[in-house]
């Protein structure tokens, strides 16, 4: 891609080479944006990485690589893979083996390892479109490698900005399974806001028959949906809700935008969704001991209080504990209290 190479302020790079089926794993070129003695160091990089079996197809890894360009040090994500009717056409037509392929993206820090679920993606799309389209890889792989950074890593960034303070809303509705509707919003728009939402959720983080009792839950309110309308250059929300700790991570977004950094956004959402369970777990401990101690039952009412997200913890530890008699009767007196 045309940024150049990959550095600590997130700007992007990438690579692609072919890896015949040689025992030494020598590797051909096919496109990148690095300098060339950059380049041959990622090649041997990666090179070691085959010999020694750490490349499974389709599965993504993070590393750090040093290389000699301004930012020294950077993570690259590499996975391999090949196409499935190149495979089909080689099995039929001779006995050797379709050319295998590793994709590498370079960026941020070496630390950076949090967009590895979306890369996964982002190669799973790319090996889908190549074997649909039945193209040789170097017919249709520049113009993928140019926009990986904007289409895995960039759309938490161009939420936050589209958003500003109205970001609390819709963190407020990923943490409490709220389901969003976006309207009159052009396509890269409305995919944006469907990933952050998705990120930014505990899906994965709570029991699963915990999450889709919170989502039917929700669905059966009065106000069903958020609804999120994008026809001015400010979206209107509809039905939304906030509460005193997504306002206060909102400002954490809004304050991380000043470094310009979609790595760091990452990051915030990941301890965003770190503290939600935390509170969780506090909670649902604080829930035990108050089925045999008042004063438990009472921290439980002002941890609810002095947390910024009452609302929402009551909702999910009331799901969670439906089928427990002691903890639904502390957890009915608790919203109880918060009522009043």
């Amino acid at each position: 891609s045309p940024q150049g190479a990959g550095g600590g302020d997130g700007s992007p790079s990438s690579a692609a080479a072919e890896t015949p089926s040689a025992e030494d794993f020598s590797l051909s070129l096919l496109d990148t944006n690095l300098p060339a003695e950059a380049e041959t160091e990622l090649r041997s990089f990666i090179a070691k990485r085959l010999s020694k079996g750490a490349l499974f197809e389709g599965m993504g890894n993070v590393a750090s690589v040093g290389l000699s360009i301004p930012e020294n040090k950077v993570g690259c994500y590499y996975c391999r893979f090949h196409q499935e009717n190149l495979l089909e056409m080689a099995t039929l037509e001779s006995d050797t083996n379709a050319p295998e392929y590793v994709v590498c993206f370079l960026g941020g820090s070496e630390k950076d390892g949090t967009f590895r679920l979306e890369l996964d993606k982002y190669i799973q799309s790319l090996k889908i479109k190549l074997d649909l389209e039945q193209n040789p890889l170097e017919s249709c792989v520049k113009p993928s490698l140019r926009s990986w950074f904007e289409d895995a890593v960039c759309p938490i960034q161009r939420v936050v900005q589209l958003f500003q303070e109205e970001l609390a809303a819709l963190l407020h509705a990923a943490l409490s399974y709220t389901p969003v509707e976006v309207k009159n919003a052009d396509e890269r728009t409305e995919k944006d806001i469907g990933r952050f939402v998705a990120a930014a959720s505990l899906q994965g983080l709570v029991q699963e028959g915990t999450m889709t009792s919170l989502c039917i839950a929700m669905t059966e309110e009065q106000h069903k949906s958020m609804i999120i309308d994008c026809s001015g250059p400010q979206p209107q929300l509809h039905n939304a809700g906030s509460n005193r700790f997504c306002e206060d991570w909102m400002h954490a977004f809004l304050n991380g935008a000043e470094a310009g950094n979609p790595f760091l956004f990452r990051q915030i959402l990941e301890n965003f969704k770190l503290k939600a369970i935390q509170d969780i777990n506090n909670l649902k401990r604080f829930i035990r001991q108050a089925e045999m101690n008042h004063y438990a039952l009472f921290r439980c009412y002002l941890f609810l209080r002095n947390c910024g997200s009452g609302d929402v913890l009551l909702k999910i530890v009331k799901v969670e504990h439906a089928e427990m008699p002691e903890a639904r009767n502390v957890v009915t007196v608790l919203e109880e209290f918060m009522r009043e």
